[in-house]
């Protein structure tokens, strides 16, 4: 499809290149956008219809929003920001600079100017900082026929007409109805009738991963959003909540391999940039591997009066990480999920302990059998070896699942726990088991 678009930007055939792209979708067109120099960019952009432009827009990466903004005049400007959602406006200007900033909104009408400035006074990773002022709101003692009266004169621009707000006259959140409902009554019920009364919301400041969170427990393709008085200020619609269950991952993983979380595709991450998202992970790690340092150097006795000691060390710290590892990243997925609370700490805990001793009794036979029968290490390496990974097993997995948990109540990123916490922590415990067993059976 892109050498099609190149071919006939070269060609000049515009008209066929402005039939081809009518019948795309906007995120396909965006896809394409990024392949194209800034000049067919700009060309390619002029050609689409109206409505069609501020959805592709949308989808757009920054860099490439504002490299069209600049080149826009400001006819064309208007005519976008008009267009645009106020929700995806307002995600446009986090992403600009200043002076893009104040272009667009000296371009936009006073009403959503207002919009876009009270929905940036939320807190970031809010509710109210990803909801749309843009949905149809209804009064209960309308009839079927004025609510389809209402929604086909003020539905046009609306992010959702689906789902339909009843609010009173000092916009309190009373109850909504569904175009279903609305179709399967008579003309003449009321809404107050048919309404759903018991509704579920979120509050401007809950966060907006807990609103998300709604959508995939209760399958809502919208859910309001109301202030400290039940208001109704908006609505969050199930395309932003997949957004944010994106980010949300997205950022949980990288925290969880020990990287700043980053906000832009990798491809248009700088190479300083990524280094100095890793660096100082990578240097927090490298120091605290100081302890196990230490750890060794105590036991620097028993190395000297069993050499074939050290040869397991490996094998050791890093099945006490992988141990932690699944516990930790299992206790935090189901921490983000909501299955899982503080107050399920001792439940989780004791979950966990006893599959660490089903893991660690495995391991330990299975190592056992192949250092004594196999290597022919002796019986007593054997038996230090094997009795270590029992302990290592045991003690990665309570710390993985219980660090998640105590850095959540504590207010903390639980992601944050899982990479150089768990694994500076076991590595030393492991190293401590070991080399007190060693010590203990072999005398030294």
């Amino acid at each position: 499809m892109h050498k099609n678009f190149m071919q006939l930007l070269e060609d000049k055939k515009y008209q066929q290149l402005k039939d081809l792209l009518i019948n795309m979708e906007p995120a396909d067109i965006a896809v394409h956008f990024s392949e194209l120099s800034e000049r067919h960019r700009a060309i390619m952009f002029r050609l689409l219809p109206k409505e069609s432009a501020a959805e592709v827009f949308v989808e757009l990466e920054p860099d490439m929003q504002e490299a069209l903004i600049i080149g826009f005049s400001d006819n064309e400007l208007k005519e976008i920001v008009d267009e645009l959602y106020v929700d995806d406006a307002v995600d446009i200007i986090e992403e600009m600079p200043a002076n893009v900033v104040s272009r667009i909104l000296r371009h936009a009408d006073t009403e959503m100017r207002r919009d876009i400035n009270q929905m940036l006074r939320y807190p970031p990773d809010s509710a109210g900082s990803i909801m749309t002022t843009e949905y149809v709101n209804l009064r209960k003692d309308m009839t079927v026929e004025d609510a389809f009266t209402h929604i086909r004169r003020k539905g046009t621009d609306k992010e959702t007409i689906y789902t339909c707000y009843v609010t009173d006259n000092n916009r309190i959140l009373e109850g909504l109805v569904t175009v279903k409902d609305l179709l399967l009554n008579d003309y003449a019920c009321t809404l107050e009738e048919i309404m759903e009364t018991n509704v579920i919301y979120v509050n401007t400041t809950d966060d907006q991963e807990y609103a998300a969170q709604l959508f995939e427990k209760y399958d809502f393709i919208a859910i309001p959003v109301v202030d400290k008085e039940k208001r109704l200020v908006g609505i969050i619609t199930v395309d932003d909540a997949i957004d944010v269950i994106t980010e949300e991952a997205t950022e949980d993983i990288e925290k969880m391999a020990a990287i700043i979380p980053s906000d832009k595709p990798y491809l248009r991450t700088g190479v300083l940039e990524i280094f100095r998202q890793r660096i100082p992970w990578l240097l927090l790690m490298m120091l605290s591997a100081t302890f196990t340092q230490n750890i060794i150097s105590h036991y620097e006795s028993a190395f000297l009066a069993y050499g074939i000691l050290t040869s397991f060390i490996p094998m050791l710290m890093g099945t006490g990480g992988n141990s932690g590892s699944q516990s930790s990243v299992t206790i935090i997925r189901s921490l983000s999920l909501g299955d899982i609370t503080f107050r399920d700490t001792l439940k989780v805990m004791f979950k966990e302990l006893r599959v660490a001793i089903l893991c660690g009794v495995t391991l330990g036979i299975v190592n056992f059998a192949k250092l004594a029968f196999i290597d022919r290490a002796g019986i007593d390496i054997s038996i230090i070896v094997s009795s270590a990974l029992v302990g290592t097993v045991l003690f990665a997995k309570l710390v993985g699942c219980s660090l998640p948990m105590l850095a959540k109540k504590l207010h903390l990123d639980p992601a944050v726990m899982a990479s150089p916490f768990i694994t500076t922590i076991v590595d030393a415990i492991s190293l401590v088991i070991y080399f007190d067993i060693a010590t203990r059976i072999l005398n030294i």
